[in-house]
């Protein structure tokens, strides 16, 4: 049944584009076929629903389908475009006034839905979490201690909290949603997390005071999940969001919330891991970190130690939004320049 709706949906929708004409019947066709209510996206989010067998066959037909209608549209758009040039050389004065400029989503948040939708195919449900967070949720339960660097006043932003039964911040990472989401669920589940965080930092062309974020947690019995499908994952992802062959590799770190921890990095796709400036000659750009879930973590959950196992990782959203756009700057994304957002 999941194929044969995506089936009609895909002729359906290049049937339509393919009469457009008009602008505004154009903008509509976008929003039905292609837009985030679609019926096609509706069946994208609901393939964790189906059985592995389903999913084999219905996941690389919708993403499919997605493509032909995107191409479709592109196509009806320049149609369209070319018939609005060529009536612009005659004067109507009947013709109504025009409509002010519709407005479109930030760069970002268009970023933020296509990773979530390549997610969603993958079996993962998105979650989302508050940004002033209480000390416990931003430290304490990711085995940060107090004596932590990252709990200095020059990395985090402390919220004046007198009279509270918390101290308060501004979250420095998405992962504290990871223990309130563990807190009320029961593995085996796999979320995304995407989300602002904050860092009590000087700007430059590289770094941002308020930064976007997205975290992968994936969570089951003890020998369920382990490193090598972490790093399958990712490059499932980055293969299908930078729509190329990517590599990954895992570099030993240390982050206070997981054990084993690592740095992973992504062949550079902006000399196919040749060599560049932007590399450093190296071949490979960093992304993030990552690695297995400390226990200490499970344990202020409410989970027993040693039943379960998963692993967690993040990146940058605004650095890969640099890197898929060709950006040089990270503050142009968020100083508000409408200049800047129209070319997106």
């Amino acid at each position: 049944m999941v194929k044969e709706n995506i089936a009609r949906i895909i002729e359906e929708g290049k049937e339509a584009f393919a009469l457009a004409t008009e602008e505004m019947v154009f903008a509509e066709l976008e929003k039905k076929y292609l837009g985030r209510k679609s019926d096609l996206s509706d069946i994208l989010k609901g393939l964790k629903d189906l059985s592995p067998e389903e999913k084999r066959e219905a996941g690389p037909l919708a993403n499919e389908g997605r493509l032909v209608l995107e191409r479709a549209a592109e196509e009806a758009r320049t149609r369209i475009a070319s018939f609005k040039l060529a009536s612009e050389e005659h004067i109507d004065i009947t013709v109504p006034g025009r409509k002010p400029a519709v407005g479109h989503l930030h760069p970002i948040t268009r970023l933020t839905h296509e990773v979530e939708d390549i997610f969603s195919t993958l079996g993962f449900s998105v979650v989302g979490g508050q940004e002033v967070e209480t000390e416990f949720y931003n430290f304490d339960a990711l085995n940060i201690p107090s004596d932590h660097p990252a709990r200095d006043m020059q990395d985090t932003f402390w919220i004046d909290s007198e009279g509270l039964d918390s101290q308060y911040v501004l979250r420095t990472h998405t992962s504290s949603v990871q223990v309130r989401y563990m807190e009320a669920h029961t593995p085996p589940f796999r979320i995304v997390i995407p989300g602002r965080a904050f860092r009590n930092e000087a700007t430059d062309a590289s770094h941002e005071h308020t930064y976007h974020q997205f975290e992968c947690l994936m969570v089951d019995e003890r020998g369920k999940v382990t490193v090598a499908h972490f790093k399958h994952i990712a490059e499932m992802f980055f293969r299908e969001f930078f729509g190329r062959d990517v590599k990954v590799r895992l570099r030993p770190s240390f982050f206070p919330f997981t054990e084993p921890s690592f740095e992973f990095d992504i062949s550079c796709i902006l000399c196919d891991a040749k060599g560049c400036p932007v590399c450093k000659q190296s071949g490979w750009l960093e992304i993030g970190g990552a690695g297995m879930i400390h226990q200490k973590v499970f344990e202020k959950a409410g989970y027993d130690a040693g039943k379960y196992q998963g692993f967690a990782w993040g990146f940058g959203l605004t650095r890969l939004a640099m890197m898929k756009y060709g950006v040089t700057d990270i503050r142009l994304f968020m100083d508000g320049d409408i200049r800047f957002i129209r070319q997106f």
